[in-house]
């Protein structure tokens, strides 16, 4: 069951979003605030797993709000919902430690299946967000592993994966694994974007 909070400083939004999802089976509403600081309090008390927040908001913003929260509860998901698609919030998001971003003028239908695929451990960006603008140490840092990032330098200097196994003493088939795992984490496109990523990425680790 997704235990859901949502923080959001205009009401008749957060109205919205309730009536379009308090149906769904596998949604329960915990709480809702105003602000951070609300949020910060209804998280304590009610221990969601995901929670959906704005970034403005009055008291404490939603990217300190997200520290916070992530600080004390490692394992609770968060999505911001926000009208701000700039590359900056979108990186303070996501260095604050957001697994999700909405835009809020996107379909609600959208905010349903971010809120489904982060709650099972996935990264959900709206679609109209422009991911290759955001930090790519950012997002590599905060997606892939040690051992990800360690196979992502070697591709970046055009080893094989027969090659990359013999410098980290790993079997074949665990780089190929390691490879279909971080292009699906980084909403790649196949061999070949993997290997653009790295190369763009080669002197930003």
């Amino acid at each position: 069951m997704i235990k859901l909070a949502i923080a959001e400083d205009h009401n008749a939004l957060i109205d919205g979003v309730k009536l379009f999802l308090e149906y769904e089976d596998d949604i329960q509403f915990v709480g809702f605030a105003n602000n951070g600081k609300a949020l910060c309090e209804l998280v304590d008390k009610k221990q969601p797993n995901v929670v959906v927040t704005d970034i403005r908001m009055p008291v404490m913003n939603g990217i300190e709000a997200t520290k916070k929260i992530l600080k004390k509860n490692p394992n609770i998901k968060i999505i911001a919902f926000t009208m701000f698609d700039q590359d900056k919030a979108v990186n303070q998001m996501i260095e604050a430690g957001a697994k999700g971003y909405i835009l809020k003028n996107s379909n609600l239908k959208e905010l349903l299946y971010a809120i489904r695929q982060v709650y099972n451990g996935h990264i959900y960006y709206d679609s109209n967000i422009n991911t290759e603008k955001a930090s790519i140490k950012t997002k590599t840092k905060g997606i892939l592993t040690k051992r990800q990032i360690e196979i992502l330098k070697l591709i970046a200097e055009g080893k094989t994966n027969q090659e990359i196994a013999d410098t980290l003493f790993i079997g074949k088939s665990t780089v190929e694994t390691h490879r279909k795992n971080m292009v699906q984490k980084l909403k790649l496109k196949g061999t070949g974007g993997l290997l653009r990523y790295a190369m763009e990425s080669k002197y930003k680790f």
